[in-house]
């Protein structure tokens, strides 16, 4: 047996059959095995590479200009047009002159569809024009006696044959087909602003002896009888200095604020929320020296006006409430990308943006909140022409006073996006300053969507900062005990223990942090701040003590398990402090800290950032423990043995041997975790406010880039600005770990060469 056994064990000669077929055995796995390795590698770049450039696929539009393209040029009948509109499908346009000719016709070809006939008062000449806000289609013609027409644009869709959709325009009579007094002296309408909605008309007269007259009809329902209904009328009249040469007049949409312009360049701001009380608020040079107004339209809500200029340049001025709560104008923001004369200015229906038509033809695409200029290109118009952008901002219609038309349809998807409203303070629109503000929808129409992902982008530094603050100290001195002062058998315990603790799902995190640790703190934060500042003392003043203590009792506990006699201590330090609270909140903070907080200026939420801190830093604990322990377990023994054995101490030997050696473990740890918590997205989503401010105060909450993405993403149109920017805050992430990655990798290697002799 024994002879068979050992004629067993002989090895094959290496030159034997069964010797070389192992060998190539062997490299074959070799060779499958680096194969392996190298496409697993190559893949996980590969799909790293394909999620980049798929984020920024998706987020390189938002930052695509405008572009135009014509899509028919023709001739009409039609001399000497006062306004245009465009209807939504941009196929039915409607043409008004100072005649009172009112027709509608074919967008794409130029024939007639329907010639309007006014019941305008026979031999009365007719003054003036208005239009109201785009989105009312409410027009007005005053006339030579002091009267005025109000009738607006209404258009019937059907479709007759199923598919085929049919438009029928059609003129419609707000207030009857009968003339309404302005003025009662019957002096002719020089001027004139309608506005128009279910409940109340309001028109604005300047007649040729400089009085401004007003006169508001309001209907009022019946609450009893929803058909019957009573209508009262309101007036006013404004006498105005006779120097001043009044050349534009405009009401807003709510009928609440009238803005004039004079010749000399002057705007005056009128409050006529009190129609038979009009008030002047303030009066103001809106151009400098040799400069003239040459127009002045509301943008889109009503808020702001914008004051076209005989130099091209173009003032965007919205009220400003002070501390007083009085409001003055603003000249906000400019633009001059043009050099001639601004002739015409077309606010979009519903974005903050405006087409802007110069004297040399020159059509320009402007963004008032993104102060943005997406488009300036000639347009190929006369200085006299007139134009009109369609209510869904993609086609513009243009005539001449010959009657020479055209059709452009526009291509400008993401006005709103730039560097400037995503980075940089922006002055919204009855802001009192330029703010951060991340606020993608709201539950009023009047409403513009603000995308700065500042705020974001700082809650993500704030709960990183917060947890990293908690989770740094106590995972690396936590490894290096356990790894160099901790008995092997205890450290069988501890380390598997804290490990699994990464298994935990974060969501469940979350959801404690959220409905039970938030709640805890909140009414226990005198106890809270008593463990933070308890815990360090009595560790320190535990371990002073164990000095103390007879040898004979030191040396009865084994090397390696001193950690143990501080666990009753972190337990007597925290139920001593929790049960203290009360008494201390009662001493210290009237009975309330979170109210005593509020009252000396520092705000205080229940899901705040020392919740997130809190929990965040014990779901990465278990991160930076693990590689930090490993790190310095792994420091070759013979460097510790022989610094002890020249006369180290054991501490001496940690710092400036083993920390240094796994330096490069550590600073990884650290950056792993950091990476942790910049993508962490239940906890910041559960255990916060979810409130997009940027405010370091511990006790206020905020919005991280990963939770905002969880909240807002299956809420968000595809393809939408907001569903883009989504995508550019996921990118920010990913560029961010990127660079945090590629950093810690740079910072290691270079440790790791450092080190390495040691």
């Amino acid at each position: 047996m024994v002879e068979h056994s050992l004629q067993k064990s002989v090895l094959p000669a290496p030159n034997s059959p069964v010797a070389i077929r192992r060998r190539a055995w062997r490299e074959f796995k070799d060779r499958l095995a680096r194969y392996g390795v190298t496409i697993g590698g190559m893949s996980v770049i590969f799909a790293i590479v394909l999620i980049f450039f798929y984020l920024l696929y998706v987020v390189m539009p938002l930052f695509s200009g405008a572009d135009i393209e014509t899509k028919a040029q023709y001739d009409t009948k039609i001399s000497n047009s006062t306004h245009l509109t465009l209807n939504e499908y941009n196929d039915v346009a409607l043409t008004l002159d100072m005649q009172g000719k009112v027709e509608f016709f074919d967008a794409n070809n130029g024939q007639a569809l329907l010639d309007v006939k006014l019941p305008l008062p026979k031999q009365t000449k007719i003054t003036s024009f208005s239009k109201g806000a785009a989105t009312t289609g409410v027009f007005a013609y005053g006339f030579e006696n002091g009267k005025a027409l109000v009738f607006r644009q209404d258009y019937k869709i059907s479709y007759p044959t199923g598919t085929t959709r049919k438009i029928t325009p059609a003129i419609l009579y707000p207030l009857g087909k009968n003339t309404l007094t302005l003025d009662a002296k019957g002096k002719p309408l020089r001027l004139l602003s309608v506005q128009s909605n279910a409940e109340q008309t309001t028109l604005i007269g300047l007649t040729p002896d400089n009085r401004i007259v007003l006169k508001s009809v309001i209907r009022e329902e019946n609450f009893m009888d929803e058909d019957a209904s009573t209508t009262t009328e309101k007036t006013a009249t404004i006498k105005l200095d006779q120097k001043e040469s009044i050349t534009h007049l405009q009401m807003d949409i709510d009928q609440r604020e009238l803005y004039l312009a004079d010749s000399a360049g002057f705007i005056s701001y009128f409050d006529i929320s009190k129609v038979d009380a009009p008030r002047l608020i303030q009066k103001i040079k809106g151009v400098p020296a040799g400069v003239n107004i040459t127009t002045l339209e509301f943008l889109t809500g009503g808020i702001s006006i914008l004051v076209g200029r005989s130099d091209g340049q173009i003032d965007q001025w919205f009220p400003v409430r002070d501390t007083s709560n009085n409001y003055t104008l603003h000249n906000v923001r400019s633009f001059n990308d043009q050099q001639s004369a601004i002739i015409a200015i077309s606010p979009e229906y519903a974005r903050k943006g405006f087409l802007a038509l110069d004297e040399a033809g020159q059509l320009a695409i402007y963004h008032t909140t993104a102060h943005r200029t997406l488009l300036v290109e000639p347009l190929g118009t006369e200085k006299n022409a007139v134009m009109a952008i369609s209510p869904r901002a993609n086609g513009v219609i243009s005539m001449n006073a010959d009657g020479q038309t055209k059709l452009t349809h526009i291509d400008n998807e993401h006005p709103e996006i730039s560097w400037h409203s995503l980075w940089e303070k922006v002055w919204y629109e009855s802001r009192d300053k330029p703010e951060y503000i991340w606020q993608s929808s709201s539950a009023s129409n009047d409403f513009e969507p603000k995308f700065s992902l500042s705020p974001l982008t700082f809650g993500t530094i704030k709960a990183a900062f917060y947890a990293m603050l908690v989770a740094v100290p106590l995972a690396i001195m936590g490894a290096i005990f356990t790894a160099y002062f901790m008995s092997p058998t205890m450290r069988t315990f501890v380390k598997p223990t804290i490990e699994i603790m990464e298994a935990l799902p974060t969501v469940i995190l979350g959801f404690l942090a959220g409905l039970w640790l938030a709640p805890i703190i909140e009414g226990n934060l005198p106890g809270v701040f008593s463990i933070l500042i308890l815990l360090p003392v009595m560790t320190v003043l535990t371990a002073w003590s164990w000095t103390k203590l007879p040898r004979r009792f030191r040396e009865s506990i084994p090397d390696g398990w001193e950690a143990a006699i501080l666990v009753p201590i972190v337990i007597l330090v925290g139920i001593v402090s929790m049960m203290a609270s009360p008494a201390l909140e009662l001493w210290l903070f009237d009975g309330n800290m979170p109210q005593w907080l509020n009252d000396i200026g520092i705000d205080f939420d229940q899901r705040n950032s020392l919740v997130v801190g809190l929990v965040m830093g014990f779901a990465v604990i278990p991160t930076i423990f693990s590689i930090t322990e490993d790190a310095i377990f792994s420091v070759p023994k013979h460097l510790t043995v022989g610094s002890l054995a020249l006369g180290a101490t054991p501490w001496q030997t940690l710092i400036r041997v083993v920390l240094l050696t796994a330096s490069p473990g550590i600073f990884s740890a650290v950056m792993i975790g950091l990476g942790r918590a910049v993508g962490e997205t239940m906890i910041v989503l559960m255990a916060t406010g979810n409130t997009p401010i940027m405010d370091f105060n511990i006790f206020e909450g905020f919005r991280a880039l990963s939770a905002n993405i969880a909240v807002e993403m299956p809420e968000a149109e595809v393809a939408s600005s907001h569903y883009r920017v989504l995508f550019l805050a996921a990118l920010v992430l990913f560029m961010a770990t990127f660079v945090f990655n590629t950093v810690a990798e740079i910072v290691r290697q270079r440790l790791r060469t450092k080190y390495s002799s040691l």
